[in-house]
């Protein structure tokens, strides 16, 4: 995947709409915020991202119930779904994007295994959630969540 190539075009479609993006980031520590400004011009539709890496930060910045966390874990399609919410709340981004995931070496479970990630997508009226499991090692695994985040993006831009 060409990274700048989509992000490129994820910025014509927030253009011609007028909208910002957000991000909340767990397992990918900023990696999506980071490809999103590496194209010049980026401060005309990215507003923040949100790096949230223990349940703690994701309670305090983006308003993830601590029932939610320890019902479901933070790998989890309802995490994510609080996580792109409260993104949204805490800016005045029309789009955003959260993920959570276990990257590995370490942290997998029998029920989610290194290279579990859940991603969500929303807008103000509308959100989805999507899970994944990415093969190889905790580089691979960060390097495919971004580019299904980024991928996801431009589709919800359109």
């Amino acid at each position: 995947m060409d990274r700048s190539a989509t992000v490129m075009e994820l910025a014509g479609h927030l253009r011609r709409r007028g909208w910002w993006v957000a991000s909340a980031e767990s397992c990918t520590g900023g990696g999506i915020a980071a490809a999103l400004t590496d194209v010049p011009g980026s401060s005309a539709w990215f507003d923040r991202g949100f790096v949230t890496y223990s349940n703690q930060a994701k309670q305090d910045m983006l308003g993830v119930s601590p029932e939610t966390l320890l019902r479901y874990g933070a790998v989890s399609r309802e995490t994510v779904i609080e996580m792109v919410r409260g993104a949204l709340a805490r800016s005045p981004a029309q789009l955003g994007v959260a993920v959570s995931g276990v990257a590995g070496p370490g942290g997998g479970t029998r029920d989610k295994p290194v290279g579990t990630v859940w991603i969500a997508w929303a807008t103000a009226n509308d959100v989805a959630a999507v899970h994944r499991l990415f093969p190889g090692d905790r580089a691979a695994v960060r390097a495919a969540t971004v580019d299904l985040a980024l991928a996801g993006l431009v589709e919800w831009a359109r």
